[in-house]
């Protein structure tokens, strides 16, 4: 079953590949560009599938036990148009495209100096012959990373200033994952990247590993009442512990510096390193003051972006340095 989905997946991409992309590529003079192409196509497929798993498993949920409900879904709906523009490879594939030369130029350097980073498999030999433990290992070491990484978002003031664009929705529902400024997402990708060609990640299973994290993330804010109890809630991050990160505030006496529960997916980061708060409420979701002003609840696309610039730049101003 698997390998007929496999071949399925394939023969689409080379399809798409054939009578969409490579006719309208060698037209515009961009032929160099066809196997960029054909991974770009890979990640959009995977991409719209991700999105129409993510919605017909959550959105029922959403609907069934809500934790809150609105009328006026405005504010959800640019969350919609964030989850295209990432998950269908447009902010990926920019990132990508930004980041393409940085990586050859290294590469090139490190092969001509016979500077090869060892990978996993050199390490642990037995990860090559057990492909499942290979991908468990890989995404431990990956989300130990992206712990540092979400902290790291919320502990710096001018990467807090971009990712407060994250933080500013108040109606937090499953697509609420990828509202992120333009600069943060790229900032993400580079650390995910970089993280994943130091360990030595395989081509074939970067994607699955990316995968994996982006299905647990929006699932994680969802908009339901919903908890995968006690020992559940120990091995993998639920909506409930993660809406907590997103609190307006936190009860006295369990406020920390920099915010709670930064783990993606798995919980036991936070509790090693004493940033962990296990609420039994579901709180309500926000910015409760700066960097950005209240109005980025409610704004478009643009605007969003265009106010993470301002809170950007007024980081770097003496006054604010020294605030």
């Amino acid at each position: 079953m698997i390998g007929a989905f496999t071949d399925g997946f394939v023969q689409l991409q080379g399809w798409l590949l054939d009578r969409v992309v490579q006719p309208v590529l060698l037209t515009l003079g961009l032929g160099s560009y066809l196997e960029m192409a054909f991974d770009g196509l890979e990640f959009f497929l995977w991409g719209i599938l991700q999105l129409a798993t993510a919605y017909v498993l959550l959105r029922p949920l959403e609907a069934l036990l809500p934790i809150e409900v609105w009328r006026d879904r405005k504010a959800v709906r640019v969350d919609v148009l964030y989850s295209l523009l990432d998950r269908l490879g447009i902010i990926p594939l920019l990132v990508f495209a930004l980041l393409a030369p940085l990586f050859v130029e290294v590469d090139s350097w490190l092969r001509f100096h016979d500077i090869l980073p060892a990978q996993l498999e050199d390490l642990f030999p037995v990860l090559e012959q057990q492909p499942l433990l290979s991908f468990a290992t890989y995404l431990i070491i990956l989300d130990f990373a992206e712990y540092w990484r979400h902290r790291l978002s919320h502990t710096l003031r001018w990467w807090w200033a971009l990712h407060a664009v994250h933080h500013s929705q108040r109606k937090m529902t499953l697509w609420t994952d990828s509202r992120n400024h333009l600069l943060d997402d790229l900032s993400s990708g580079f650390w995910f990247a970089v993280i994943a060609l130091l360990i030595g990640v395989p081509p074939g299973q970067f994607i699955g590993l990316l995968m994996a994290v982006r299905i647990v993330e929006n699932l994680s804010h969802v908009n339901a009442r919903l908890s995968f109890g006690h020992l559940g809630e120990l091995l993998l991050v639920s909506p409930r512990y993660h809406r907590w990160h997103h609190a307006l505030d936190l009860p006295a006496g369990r406020r920390y510096r920099f915010g709670c529960n930064f783990a993606i997916l798995f919980p036991v980061w936070d509790q090693l390193f004493g940033t962990q708060y296990r609420g039994q409420a579901m709180p309500s979701s926000g910015l409760s003051h700066g960097p950005l002003p209240e109005s980025a609840a409610e704004s478009g696309f643009w605007r969003q972006q265009w106010e993470g610039l301002v809170a950007l730049a007024a980081t770097f101003r003496p006054h604010t340095r020294g605030r």
